[in-house]
């Protein structure tokens, strides 16, 4: 039988829950338990899809292609058998939505419809969805208690402990003890507060996660548990740390596994930490320094492309590099110019949606194609790509996305109405579909050509990646660019491109599909892994100049 842990936070926001929650599903999976893991948000939106990244920070796309939050990455890339899908991220809107569904077909046979118990019953067989058959199922709480979008996931949770006993249930509090530099004073009293409130509702928390600057001192450690109904030992200090990968280490030594299994009477194996320890010396100890230019449009909230930027130092990991990424927002490219590129290693852009900054990206695979400097495309990156060969290359005047002008002369990238899926399932979309139910994704097959660059990057000619996207190049075009210059390496299982190259460059690829999502620090990426070492080569001045015309 699965057993749960629920985690829940206080205080302030982003103090860290789905990494503290990563973080310890990794220690418990090092003593060869199963585990699953769920996000429970409390916002109104049916899935992060729509939401702005400058509000919500990255959608993460799951292998079956559901639209999640960001933290599922973590997840992902922390715990090897959280293989996350459509029951690991609940929201209060897809809640009610299902509850409100089944109202209007008479599933409830004429009953009041009311939070308790319809909607906690919801939200309850929904986290029983997600957790499988896993030895234990992490389930995270968005939000912060007290806040009264989630008073419903919190009663669910809280009639689970009731329901499933004590030994089955694992109530984990995350919060703030902030330091007060103006009197030199460690402050308990938020936590307090915080676990009081969670009390106020029926949950005593089993161990207190202590976010603080510096370790948390004995003193302090005593001091809430004593206020706090929680044993000593349960209060763990979890203060800042230089790097992500660290932390399992750090939880680990202070027994927070230990107490978890114990609470749930499992007699387990030690913990083999072996593999984050390696990561952890590769990234203390790198061989060479490269810097590599990311140009978007999120560049204020660097959640925006947090799977990007983690799967990139995933590639310095296993190339022994240490990779600073300078964020460029692409109007700074058309308002000044590419000059801030001159001093970069490498180049990446990423995907996006809307047309600010669009010409920038557009100048900056430009640059990156004439100058020999490693270029990486993402989704839009690959797009852009395309259109930038098109237009320099083709000598197509005006080529462009009808995505950002409908009345292009050559709209090399452009909206397919119809495509088959891997089941071969016909899906259909047009301008006037919603934004949420009119893009390809989850993973889909892809053939790579022999000997290409991203052939011989995965070592195959067979792969499967994530999508999420709404157009994609126009097949029209395809002989004409081919001709100009570029590659068409990677197609679907209907023909669309999935990955373009330029042959003649030293290393120039760029992808439809998103790699960043499958890549995680211990396994790393191909792609990445690859697109640094070029980079490193493009420093060291071992990779060849693009040929003058």
């Amino acid at each position: 039988m699965t057993s749960y842990v629920f985690i829940t936070g206080g205080v302030v926001s982003s103090l860290g829950k789905g990494i503290t929650s990563a973080c310890l599903g990794a220690i418990l999976e090092a003593r060869g338990l199963t585990i699953s893991m769920i996000k429970l948000d409390p916002y109104i939106n049916v899935d992060p899809g729509t939401m702005s990244p400058f509000q919500h920070g990255e959608v993460f796309v799951t292998h079956d292609g559901t639209e999640t939050d960001l933290d599922l990455g973590h997840y992902e890339r922390f715990v090897r058998t959280a293989h996350g899908g459509r029951h690991s991220n609940y929201t209060t809107g897809r809640i009610y939505e299902s509850v409100i569904g089944k109202e209007r077909r008479g599933d409830y046979l004429g009953a009041t419809v009311q939070v308790i118990p319809h909607i906690t019953d919801e939200i309850k067989q929904g986290v029983e969805k997600g957790a499988g058959d896993a030895d234990i199922c992490l389930v995270e709480i968005g939000g912060t208690v007290g806040d009264i979008e989630s008073l419903p996931f919190l009663e669910a949770i809280r009639q689970m402990g009731i329901e499933l006993g004590h030994d089955r249930v694992v109530y984990v509090h995350l919060t703030l003890v902030p330091y007060i530099p103006t009197s030199s004073e460690i402050k308990t009293k938020p936590t307090q507060h915080s676990v009081k409130e969670l009390r106020s509702i029926g949950i005593q928390p089993d161990i207190l996660v202590c976010r603080s600057e510096k370790p948390l001192p004995q003193e302090q450690r005593k001091k809430i548990a004593l206020f706090t109904n929680v044993q000593e030992k349960a209060v763990i200090s979890a203060f800042d740390a230089d790097d992500l990968y660290k932390i399992p280490q750090m939880m680990h030594e202070q027994g927070l596994d230990e107490i978890v299994a114990r609470q749930l009477g499992l007699d387990l194996p030690p913990a083999d930490l072996s593999e984050w320890d390696a990561i952890v010396e590769a990234k203390q100890n790198p061989g060479a320094e490269v810097n590599v230019a990311m140009v978007g449009k999120y560049m204020d909230l660097k959640d925006s492309y947090i799977s990007l930027v983690e799967a990139l130092q995933h590639g310095g990991i296993h190339t022994r590099t240490k990779v600073n990424i300078h964020y460029i927002e692409s109007r700074d490219i058309e308002e000044n110019g590419v000059e801030c590129l001159r001093d970069m290693d490498g180049i990446v852009v990423p995907g996006g949606f809307g047309d600010r900054g669009i010409e920038g990206k557009i100048e900056t695979v430009r640059f990156a194609r004439e100058n020999s400097i490693p270029y990486l495309g993402i989704c839009l990156g690959m797009q852009v790509a395309v259109i930038e060969a098109a237009r320099n290359l083709a000598g197509l005047e005006g080529a462009m996305s009808t995505e950002f002008n409908k009345e292009t002369p050559h709209p090399v990238v452009a909206l397919i109405t119809e495509w088959r899926t891997d089941e071969g399932d016909v899906e259909q979309r047009d301008e006037e579909s919603e934004m949420g139910g009119t893009m390809r994704l989850g993973a889909q097959p892809v053939a790579l050509t022999d000997g290409s660059l991203a052939a011989t990057s995965y070592g195959s000619t067979s792969i499967e990646e994530r999508h999420r996207h709404r157009y994609e190049v126009n097949n029209n075009y395809r002989d004409q660019l081919e001709k100009a210059g570029l590659r068409f390496s990677g197609l679907s299982v209907d023909d669309l491109v999935e990955v373009v190259e330029i042959p003649d460059h030293p290393w120039f690829l760029a992808s439809q599909f998103h790699p960043e999502f499958t890549s995680n620090p211990r396994d790393g990426h191909p792609l990445f892994t690859g697109f640094i070492g070029a980079v490193r080569k493009h420093r060291e001045g071992e990779l060849p100049k693009v040929a003058e015309a």
